[in-house]
Formats: structure tokens, C-alpha cells, sequence
């Protein structure tokens, strides 16, 4: 397995390196969504994909919550990595390893718990509450594994290595197609047999990446790096907490505007969810773009090399801003007849429902270019150290979300909670950006200030 030094080369090379194998990885991540979606929605009907749609916020709120803690726990091991400093990447890596479980277990007690009094905040209609505290249920329980899984591929990825996390991605795609046909379309297990059916998927990735790891001894932990230490997991937790707040900030915001579609009915739950899935593959790249940025941004800052980061980040801001456009383009022009293949059931309800889905679709691709700027300055600053400003980029999202779902619709109708997501990614970028710059400079000044002394 091969680990890649990113403070040495062209920054251009080795941001695509490393995001390349990363956006492959999550086409197939969104490929198995997407079937999750397209085979619950066309077997068991419209009703069926509305209670997947009705908690995708909710369930973001958890599953960003330990992908967070996960993506804050592995920053001290880039900047170890770029350092060269074995000692304290295979400490990281041990406590890493203990706060996984510990919040892990938690966080999936937490979840089941809330599930009933949840449903009623989202003012979800009550045909389709018990299907949907199937589904939750069982995805809960399994978020141990996807925590695990989001650690092994974060470490991973601190040592420039993406190609493992993809071939680990395109096992768990696989396992979960196969077994969404089985359970859902063949056992007819609904949707609690596309839940299992991901966990076990989550399961296999991370088994393949655990035997990866196990062939790089620079990041096996003693006994002793397991112990949790108050350096290295204080550390860990003043980086992963923040970002796991960003995201269940982002989360709290999508919960408010997901209780008001809630109350606009099943077709249009059911179009506004069929797009929703599809928002994973508009961000695919963005996704890429940034777990490789912030590989960058941390070995570089470990480097000391601070030139080296401000050209790399102006690269991947430009490559960001194409790749978004190309993908726009292609969700304007192919994007009806994908969203389409979600939808089944009574023809006017269909009709519905793809009409809101194709409207929300289309506003989404034509400004895509905002959120890819976005994802690679947030995903910079939390390379660099700096996780407190992507937490206050999340309070911004979560104001303009809630804002302009209160304010929008009485004004300009039902597309004013289609325009609450994009004024969202507009006032996180307000934030994101003077502060990539702002951070930077410090870094520079301080770097300054030593070599005077």
C-alpha cells in the first residue's frame, strides 16, 4: 500500500491523486444510495421512499455527527504524517481508536432513543412514521461501524493513501446492491432489509481497510497509545468536536425545513426526497475536492509550508469551480429522466412528485458552483487546525436555512424552501472564505515570529 507525501510536486497532480480515487469511491458510495432509493421506491411505492425522505436530515444529524468526530480525529495525524513524526501519528492513531468506540456506542443509544419524540418534531404524517422507525432503527444501531469505518479511511487519507478507502467504497457498493435486490426486491423485507443491507455493506468496507492498515506498521498503536491521553485526546477532541457541531448544526437547520415539507404531503415529501438522493452525486467531487484539500492543507502546515498551501487551495479552487459546472450541466440536461426511476405508484401522484423533484433538481445544479467552493475552504481550514470557523459557518447555514423557510414561502410560494438551501451555502461561504485567508496569515506571521527569535 502506498502512502503520498503531498508537501513535495505539483500541488495539481497531487490534489487530483489523491481526489480522484476519492470521487470514484464516492460514485459508488452515492451509486448504492441511489439503488437504495430507486428499489424501495419502486417496489414498495411512492409511501415507502416519502418515510426514507421524510428523517434524511435526522439521520444526517447522526451520521455527520461521527463522520465529524471521525474527520477532526485524523487531523493530528496528517500533521504527524508531514512532520515525519511517527511517534506522534501512531499515538493519535491509538486514541483515535478509543474515542471511536466511545462515541460511537453512544451516539447509537442516542438515536434509537430519540427516534418516537424526533418523528413528532418533524411533524411526519402517520402513515408513514412506523415504516420509517424500521429503517432509523437499524441504521442507528449499525453507526458504530460507520464511525469505524469513517476512521480507518480518515487515516487513510492523512497518509496521502485514497486509493484504498476507494477500493473499500466499491466492496461495500457491491455487497449493498447485491443485498437490496435480495432483501428488498426478493425477501420483499421493505425498507428495514435496506437497512441492513447498508450496515452490512458499512461492515465490509471496513474490514477491507482494517487489512490495509494492518500492512503499515507506522500507525499500529501500542497497548499504551490506547489509553486516552490529555495531549492527544484533548487534542483530537477540541478538532473533531467542532466539526461534528458543524454538522449537526447543518442538520438542525435541514430538520426545520424538512418539518415544513413534512406538511405539504406525500407526493411532495416524495419529489423533494427524490432529489435529496441525488444531492450526494451533485457533491460528489466537491466531497473528493476536500478530503484532499485538507490532506494537503494539514502535511503542508506540518511542513511548515505555507507558499506551497495558498497555491495549492487557489488550484483545487478553480478545478472545483469546473468540475461543478460540468456536472451542473449535466443534472440539467439528464436530470428529469434520473429522478423519474425513483418514482412509482399512482400516475398524478408520480406526476407530483417529479415536477417538485426536477424543480429543486435544476436550481440546485445551475448554482452548484457556490457549494464546491464552499466544501474546499471548510475542508482547508480543518486541515490547517482551524475547526472553530467551519463551526461558525455552520451557524450561519443553519440561520439562513431556517430564515428563508419561514420568510420565502409566503412570499414567493413552496420554491422558497428550494432557495433556503442554496441561501445556505451562500452565507457559510461569507464565513469560509476571509477566514481561509485570515488563518493562513496567522500561520505565516507565527512561522515569521519563531525564526526571529
Amino acid at each position: 500500500m502506498k502512502t503520498r507525501n503531498m508537501t513535495e510536486g505539483s500541488p495539481l497532480r497531487l490534489i487530483l491523486a489523491v481526489a480522484f480515487p476519492l470521487m470514484l469511491g464516492n460514485v459508488f458510495q452515492q451509486l448504492y444510495t441511489v439503488v437504495d432509493a430507486q428499489v424501495v421506491g419502486m417496489v414498495e411505492g411512492v409511501s415507502a421512499l416519502a418515510a426514507l425522505g421524510s428523517s434524511d436530515w435526522y439521520l444526517w444529524l447522526f451520521t455527520g455527527m461521527v463522520q465529524g468526530f471521525a474527520q477532526g480525529f485524523s487531523i493530528p495525524m496528517a500533521q504527524a504524517f508531514g512532520a515525519n513524526d511517527i511517534r506522534a501519528l501512531k499515538r493519535s492513531v491509538g486514541n483515535a481508536a478509543t474515542l471511536t468506540l466511545l462515541v460511537g456506542v453512544a451516539s447509537a443509544v442516542l438515536g434509537i432513543l430519540s427516534i418516537t419524540p424526533v418523528h413528532g418534531l418533524l411533524q411526519m404524517p402517520p402513515e408513514i412514521r412506523p415504516i420509517s422507525r424500521q429503517y432509523l432503527t437499524v441504521i442507528f444501531a449499525g453507526l458504530p461501524v460507520t464511525m469505524t469505518y469513517n476512521l480507518l479511511g480518515g487515516i487513510l487519507r492523512s497518509l496521502g493513501d485514497g486509493k484504498t478507502p476507494l477500493m473499500a467504497m466499491v466492496v461495500a457498493s457491491l455487497v449493498n446492491i447485491a443485498l437490496d435486490l435480495l432483501f428488498v426486491a426478493g425477501l420483499r423485507t421493505g425498507v428495514t432489509g435496506a437497512a441492513v443491507a447498508t450496515v452490512i455493506a458499512q461492515l465490509a468496507s471496513c474490514l477491507f481497510c482494517l487489512a490495509r492498515l494492518r500492512q503499515l506498521p507506522m500507525v499500529h498503536p501500542a497497548k499504551s497509545d490506547l489509553r486516552l491521553t490529555r495531549s492527544a485526546a484533548g487534542r483530537q477532541l477540541r478538532l473533531g468536536v467542532p466539526v461534528a457541531a458543524q454538522n449537526v448544526i447543518i442538520a438542525v437547520g435541514g430538520m426545520f425545513v424538512q418539518s415544513i415539507v413534512n406538511g405539504m404531503g406525500v407526493a411532495f415529501i416524495a419529489g423533494y426526497t427524490a432529489t435529496n438522493k441525488l444531492y450526494g452525486v451533485l457533491e460528489i467531487a466537491a466531497l473528493s475536492y476536500g478530503y484532499a484539500v485538507s490532506t494537503y492543507a494539514g502535511q503542508n502546515l506540518g511542513a511548515g509550508k505555507y507558499d506551497r498551501i495558498r497555491k495549492g487551495i487557489r488550484t483545487a479552487a478553480v478545478l472545483g469551480i469546473l468540475t461543478s459546472l460540468c456536472i451542473g450541466g449535466l443534472m440539467l440536461l439528464f436530470g428529469r429522466h434520473i429522478v423519474g426511476s425513483f418514482l412509482s405508484g399512482a400516475e398524478d401522484q408520480v406526476e407530483e412528485a417529479l415536477r417538485i423533484a426536477v424543480e429543486f433538481l435544476n436550481l440546485m445544479a445551475a448554482l452548484l458552483p457556490i457549494l464546491y467552493l464552499l466544501y474546499i475552504y471548510r475542508s482547508t481550514l480543518q486541515g490547517m487546525g482551524n475547526t472553530l470557523m467551519p463551526m461558525v459557518s455552520g451557524f450561519v447555514e443553519l440561520a439562513m436555512r431556517v430564515a428563508a423557510a419561514l420568510l420565502l414561502p409566503g412570499l414567493i410560494g413552496y420554491p422558497g424552501l428550494f432557495w433556503a438551501e442554496i441561501l445556505a451555502w451562500i452565507g457559510a461561504d461569507f464565513v469560509l472564505l476571509p477566514s481561509y485567508f485570515h488563518t493562513l496569515r496567522k500561520a505565516e506571521q507565527h512561522a515569521a515570529a519563531l525564526r526571529t527569535e
